[in-house]
């Protein structure tokens, strides 16, 4: 079974139960009726979750929707705006994301960690590779060793249906060092450049005036 926070109640992707459901799409479209397993594959075809709105409805009302970024959008307006300015990015991953694209993906990781934003690293799973969820933890572990310092986890490794999530924080400090570093180097680069553009040479009739 997996782990859900204390308190929360809400039903999320294989948790629903009922017969049939009333479907709403990721753009708030009206899908109709459907069964949850019918519902599910269009949810995980695109990448999110299938969460019950409407439990007490006839038949109960279901979203496709990020689960996790909505909870954390839910928890940031219940602090009273303490993260402003800070947006959640996700980036999605499969258990056997190869090494070009992870490392595309990293890239994309440490802009936005040096942006402020923080960062949903999520690995997506799909039929028989819920067997072996293990190669989906190696993955969170290899981010969060490719990111090293400039990042702490906020959010451990959890499981929500077929969708296996962490959420990074930048280190500010760490953050600070890089962006120093960075503009240092731009600095220098530019200073190189000017130095090795050819000089404007003056012409014979200069010269001579």
């Amino acid at each position: 079974m997996e782990p859900r926070e204390r308190g929360d109640s809400t039903r999320v992707n294989d948790r629903i139960r009922a017969r049939e459901i009333r479907l709403i799409g990721a753009d708030g479209a009206q899908l109709g009726v459907m069964t949850p397993e019918a519902a599910l594959v269009l949810a995980e075809e695109a990448g999110l979750d299938l969460v019950e709105v409407a439990a007490a409805a006839n038949p109960p009302v279901c979203r496709i929707m990020d689960y996790g970024k909505y909870k954390y959008e839910e928890k940031k307006k219940k602090a009273g705006g303490k993260t402003k300015g800070s947006e959640l990015k996700e980036l999605k991953l499969r258990p056997g994301t190869d090494e070009h694209d992870l490392q595309f993906k990293l890239k994309q990781a440490r802009k936005f960690l040096l942006e402020g934003d923080k960062v949903k690293v999520t690995v997506m799973f799909r039929g028989r590779e819920m067997v072996h969820r293990e190669h989906g933890y190696k993955q969170l572990d290899k981010v969060k060793d490719l990111i090293g310092a400039l990042a702490a986890t906020e959010s451990p490794p959890r499981m929500e249906g077929r969708f296996l999530s962490m959420i990074l924080v930048g280190n500010r400090e760490e953050i600070a060092r890089v962006k120093k570093i960075e503009a240092e180097a731009a600095k220098a680069e530019a200073a190189a450049q000017a130095a090795a553009a050819p000089q404007a040479t003056p012409s014979a009739g200069e010269t001579h005036a």
